[in-house]
């Protein structure tokens, strides 16, 4: 997880208080492991995988630790207040 999206994690966490200690679940939505489906949780699921970077967490589901294994998040937000994800190789 570069440091803007650990930013960006923490920052929408802090947006939601009913989530307090949680963080950013990230699972495989499509068929063929190239969509994921993001969602702002305050556990993970029992299967999931947690990464820990400077405070915000990320919780990877079963399928989606197979396919980011080797990648890396990085998050922008535009001037407009959106936040967009991006899953980039590592190094």
């Amino acid at each position: 997880m570069t440091p803007a999206a650990s930013t960006v994690v923490k920052t929408l966490i802090a947006q939601n208080p009913e989530v307090e200690d949680g963080g950013l679940r990230i699972d495989a939505g499509g068929a063929d492991g190239v969509d994921f489906a993001v969602s702002i949780t305050e556990v993970p699921e029992p299967t999931d995988s947690v990464v820990e970077s400077d405070g915000a967490k990320v919780f990877l589901g079963e399928s989606a630790v197979m396919v980011l294994d080797d990648k890396v998040l990085d998050a922008s937000v535009d001037d407009a207040g959106a936040v967009q994800f991006a899953i980039a190789q590592q190094g």
